[in-house]
């Protein structure tokens, strides 16, 4: 078995109350790394095709990778993976804290649950062997509550990823939480597992990850620190994303009145909701397992609102949703904000544009204030953004109707609601918009995990790709000839994300480092280019479970605000209509990929060793 991987995954069925532990071939850790490259494989075999997402034959899985737990800088993530019920297709959410590092200790890389429970249930992980616990004394209690009262039963060395009452209601918007502000926060897997019954995973444990050369992964690790000096690290340690804010706005990559206004007309005071306007209300910072930049915060106990002190400091992604895309100046509701979607279990980014889709229906008459039960939904009202989430994440009043997303919450306004529920492919969109870097939308459309601002698209403007893969500066708003950069950059994000390290941290060092670290870890001599390779394996897998379970991602929509359809007439992105059809078409070319039905060709399957893939895909012709 590779170092980095402990050799045992952990299957858990529901339904039957059984436990079972499998020893995977070395194999799968050599041509899909961890993360939801492993994921992605195991699923897509075992899986029955077109199974329910909330149902009890869609499989959920907490996986790791082979950095995850070692000494390589930035090894604490894990990443959940499974269908999601929000899109329909492949799903998956990454986050940091301490519980990959935590299970990796309790003695597995992965945890795969199947089937449903009848009743509430917890799974105990500790010491390389698992059981299911009752959760009737949880059910009901928010993120924060569950984490106390499992750390309590079980020591304060356990870590614990649960669901708060968003994901026990099968919210569509809902995430799964650790460490108290910590969130697998896309792709809605926060209500399959609601709709299993599982409340919580804890893990605890002592074992060792291995590690092929100890020496060679403290020789790698003291090259990469000291390229950790940079202006742009030390301004990280600081202010963490929320640093990045104000100068998002003035530049209108940060989405505004729902992504139908410009940064510095609309919101031109966005210094009150960025980095010393947050950091003033912080009283410590935080740092994720064994992380040398500390980019996350707890705050002071609140003031104006009703916060805990310890609640965290909110990112970039949740300052944009809930502060320039609501028209909201006021920082400690967005802190509010912040708490009450870490303690109801609620992906920020969704619930954050979900608001600001409800205030534009309200401005234009077609939620009323009978609707609302009193409460005014207009723009930068922040005492209105807060009531009416705390109303969404409990699913009460005409929280009902926004507590599925933008998507679902239009169908149900009707009237023509959809002019304003700003989607990709039925996920809310991250806080970056495309007009000013047309690459990433083909990302936004096509990704299987759609709307996803950290995966991977052409670089472009001043923007550079790592070194190493040698790839040309883009012009932007020429749309032709993206195809091949874009194919490489998303293979970097995916190893990125099967590997266990933080994309923040990643883009801080250089590509070269990947390698250096996993062959010091695993005992490999992988390359840049094989790397490249693994992440274009693990593309591949991740286009044809979702084109096996949702079909073509043409058939997806975008909403046109997103890609200047019409084009904005002010602001730095003025006139800019992004010719997506162009760019789709040279990214499916260069992933190798039809470009009507969006299915991996088959001798590019052949050709990265997927050939079950390719017989499932074409046995018809």
């Amino acid at each position: 078995m590779p170092g980095g991987c402990m050799g045992k995954v952990l299957f858990v069925d529901l339904s039957k109350g059984e436990i079972a532990v499998e020893r995977p071939d070395e194999r799968l850790y050599y041509d899909y790394l961890g993360g939801y490259g492993v994921g992605a494989r195991i699923i897509y075999s075992r899986e029955k095709p077109g199974a329910d997402p909330l149902g009890p034959d869609s499989y959920l899985g907490f996986t790791t990778g082979p950095l995850t737990g070692t000494n390589a800088m930035f090894g604490n993530r894990y990443t959940l993976v499974g269908k999601s019920p929000l899109t329909g297709g492949w799903g998956d959410a990454n986050s940091g804290g301490e519980f990959g590092p935590f299970l990796k200790f309790a003695g597995f890389d992965a945890v795969f649950v199947t089937g449903a429970s009848d009743r509430p249930v917890y799974l105990v992980v500790k010491d390389g062997e698992a059981r299911l616990a009752d959760a009737s004394h949880l059910w009901g209690r928010d993120s924060t509550e569950t984490e106390d009262i499992l750390k309590g039963e079980h020591g304060k060395k356990a870590q614990v990823a649960c669901i708060g009452l968003a994901g026990e209601k099968v919210s569509l918007i809902s995430c799964v939480m650790n460490n108290k502000g910590r969130a697998a926060g896309r792709s809605g897997l926060g209500a399959v597992m609601g709709a299993k019954k599982l409340k919580a995973v804890v893990v605890a444990g002592g074992a060792e990850v291995p590690v092929a050369s100890k020496e060679g992964l403290v020789a790698q690790y003291r090259r990469q620190l000291s390229q950790l000096k940079a202006p742009l690290v030390e301004r990280s340690r600081r202010y963490g994303t929320c640093g990045s804010m104000a100068a998002s706005v003035a530049r209108s990559n940060a989405p505004t009145k729902n992504w139908g206004g410009s940064g510095r007309i609309d919101f031109p005071d966005a210094r009150l909701i960025s980095d010393e306007s947050v950091i003033q209300h912080e009283a410590r910072k935080y740092a994720c397992w064994r992380c040398p930049l500390a980019c996350g915060g707890h705050m002071k106990a609140g003031e104006e609102y009703d916060y805990p002190e310890g609640a965290h400091k909110p990112e970039y992604e949740t300052l944009a949703a809930f502060g320039s895309n609501c028209l909201n100046y006021s920082v400690q509701s967005i802190i509010k904000a912040n708490d009450i979607c870490n303690r109801y279990g609620l992906d920020t980014i969704s619930a954050g544009s979900t608001i600001a889709f409800c205030i534009e229906c309200y401005e234009n008459g077609l939620v009323t204030k009978e609707d609302t039960g009193g409460i005014e939904m207009t723009w930068g009202n922040h005492r209105s953004i807060v009531a009416m989430l705390e109303k969404l994440a409990r699913r009460e009043g005409f929280g009902e109707v926004l507590a599925d997303g933008v998507a679902a919450a239009a169908r149900k306004i009707g009237r023509g609601a959809e002019r304003y529920a700003v989607h990709a492919g039925g996920q809310e969109p991250g806080m970056h918009d495309p007009k000013l870097r047309p690459g990433l939308a083909t990302a936004y459309l096509m990704d299987p995990t759609p709307g996803r601002h950290t995966a991977g698209s052409a670089p472009e403007g001043d923007q550079q790709g790592p070194r190493a893969l040698n790839l040309p500066r883009l012009d932007p708003y020429v749309y032709a000839g993206k195809g091949e950069a874009h194919r490489k950059m998303s293979a970097v994000r995916h190893v990125v994300n099967a590997i266990g390290i933080c994309s923040f941290g990643f883009v801080r060092s250089e590509f070269e480092n990947l390698p250096e670290a996993l062959n010091a870890v695993m005992g490999t001599s992988y390359s840049v280019d094989d790397l490249v390779t693994i992440g274009e394996r693990i593309a591949n897998l991740r286009q044809a479970y979702t084109v096996r379970e949702s079909g073509s991602t043409r058939g997806r929509t975008i909403h046109g605000r997103i890609t200047g359809h019409p084009a904005m007439i002010y602001g730095p992105s003025a006139d800019v209509t992004i010719d997506l059809e162009t760019q789709v078409n040279d990214m499916l070319d260069a992933q190798g990929w039809d470009r009507h039905t969006t299915k991996p060709k088959k001798d590019k399957l052949m050709e990265l060793g997927l050939d079950d893939l390719a017989e499932d895909l074409w046995s018809e012709d």
